[in-house]
């Protein structure tokens, strides 16, 4: 490839050919890139015309990407990504802890450690600005790949795909249940054998740590409990009220067991739990960056909750 040859197609018509793919439609697009909608077609129009394929096929009433358009619309992607990080590149050589970072993070750890993560991020890098962005894992992980986020907060035990990554810590499972459940008596730790043959609640499909509460079901003949629930708030409201056992995330155990509705039982070693870290995409031109923002999240979780303080606040439930 000549290298100083001019390229028949630019960047921003890179972007436009992304938009539309994504949004389906010329109309859309041209707003969500700030363009005339006639401009931006026209743009697309030389951009096909270079590439020598159509990549839309258009009627009166929808878009759609042809059968080639879709390895064009990839590469398109492809590239862009990879301009971001000559852009993210230069302003980490300038000072990588200055402007904007997207971070996405899952639903079963945003409201545990955001607020003890956040204010010792905007301490340690105040002319940083961070983004945050609560989806699923399979949500996250596309974004993070497609550059729509910078990096997520992720559980390592999910797939992440081809995501680097820094651990944060180590999250272990707890069995919950009402005061008058069989399993809520013993005094001793509990036994994964203990949920055989019980009605077990669980989140609703997306969450990864409903996969992971599922393995664990199949391994000791546990069975979902007919309920799904959106959120682990949610979970402890229908364990509280008698309608089976769940497990929590010792992280979610202050906040929603707050008022000691449920008891709160550890699970013998190795018990089950998974590991949060910090995850971004392999080759991210800010790698270097988010190992140092890794281990100040990792020093501000640590800071909130010292490993002896958790095991004496789990056996206090």
């Amino acid at each position: 490839m000549d290298l100083v040859a001019p390229l028949p197609v630019s960047l921003r018509q890179l972007q436009y050919v992304v938009a539309v793919a994504d949004l389906g439609g010329f109309r859309k697009a041209a707003d969500a890139c700030h363009v005339s909608q006639p401009s931006l077609s026209a743009q697309i129009a030389q951009a096909e015309a270079a590439l020598g394929v159509t990549v839309f096929e258009r009627n009166r009433r929808q878009v759609r990407v042809s059968a080639a358009g879709h390895a064009i619309v990839a590469q398109a992607r492809a590239v862009l990504v990879a301009a971001g990080d000559l852009v993210e590149l230069g302003r980490q050589l300038a000072d990588p802890f200055t402007g904007t970072l997207r971070i996405g993070v899952i639903p079963t750890i945003s409201p545990y450690l955001l607020p003890e993560i956040a204010p010792a991020l905007a301490r340690a890098y105040p002319r940083l600005t961070i983004v945050w962005r609560e989806d699923h894992t399979s949500g996250l992980v596309r974004q993070v790949n497609d550059g729509t986020l910078d990096a997520a907060v992720l559980a390592l035990e999910a797939d992440l795909g081809t995501l680097e990554h820094a651990p944060l810590m180590r999250d272990p499972f707890l069995l919950a249940a009402a005061p008058e459940h069989r399993l809520a008596r013993p005094t001793r730790r509990a036994r994964i054998q203990d949920l055989d043959d019980e009605g077990v609640l669980l989140l609703d499909d997306g969450h990864c740590f409903r996969d992971q509460a599922l393995q664990l079901c199949a391994r000791v003949g546990a069975r979902e409990a007919g309920y799904r629930a959106t959120s682990l708030a949610t979970l402890v409201q229908m364990a509280s009220a008698g309608r089976g056992v769940t497990l929590l995330p010792s992280i979610a155990l202050p906040v929603e067991n707050r008022r000691g509705q449920l008891v709160v039982r550890e699970f013998t070693a190795p018990g089950p739990g998974r590991t949060i870290a910090l995850a971004w995409r392999r080759g991210s031109a800010l790698a270097a960056s988010f190992t140092l923002l890794a281990a100040a999240m990792k020093r501000a979780v640590e800071a909130e909750r010292p490993p002896a303080a958790m095991r004496s606040l789990h056996r206090a439930s």
